[in-house]
């Protein structure tokens, strides 16, 4: 199934969890750590009051607002920081696909960027044809593929195991997060 199809599938909970994996991969960009979004996947536990979400994410915003980002491409902090002031207060299914889907897109343009790419250069239809299962001849990096693969698989996981799959989902955004701080290092390294 593509990641179109997996996200239109999606219930609630995977719907922010896909959202939120995005967001905690690229988390670096804005300052956080492993631990910064741990509040937030808690709130996606079958156990957590309904209101867990908007508080932490208003506890959440407010963490990574007061942080500094690194030494990292602009664009791609610009793009993170959306990600996060973009998220739904309140966990609501309608919302909460679009916010999937727009992180989906962001990540893989922040990979994309991370990965030497113009980060105003139009890979859209690139980006869109890749999330909707068509992969022949496009020019995606290879950062961008393999967070495409991560979003299919967090979004697989949460739907053949529900609210136990979240520590599945969880470990996929983890490596995915080093991976990202592993080529924000290459940069700095180019760069410098």
């Amino acid at each position: 199934m593509s990641l179109v199809e997996l996200i239109a599938q999606a219930d609630e909970r995977g719907l922010a969890a896909s959202g939120l994996a995005c967001l905690d991969r690229c988390v670096p960009l804005l300052g956080g750590d492993d631990e910064t979004l741990r509040p937030l996947w808690a709130s996606l536990a079958e156990d957590a009051a309904a209101d867990d979400w908007t508080q932490r994410l208003e506890q959440t915003r407010g963490k990574l607002d007061g942080a500094a980002g690194g030494a990292a491409d602009g664009d791609a902090v610009a793009l993170a920081h959306r990600m996060l002031t973009t998220a739904p207060t309140e966990r609501s299914a309608p919302a909460l696909e679009e916010w999937a889907h727009a992180c989906s897109v962001v990540a893989m343009r922040i990979h994309r960027i991370l990965d030497g790419g113009a980060p105003y250069e139009d890979v859209t239809d690139a980006i869109e044809a890749a999330r909707r299962g068509r992969m022949e001849g496009l020019p995606l990096s290879p950062l961008a593929a393999a967070e495409l693969r991560r979003q299919i698989t967090v979004l697989e996981v949460l739907a053949g195991h529900g609210p136990a799959g979240l520590r599945r989902a969880l470990e996929v955004s983890t490596e995915g997060r080093r991976v990202l701080v592993a080529a924000l290092s290459r940069r700095s390294r180019r760069d410098g």
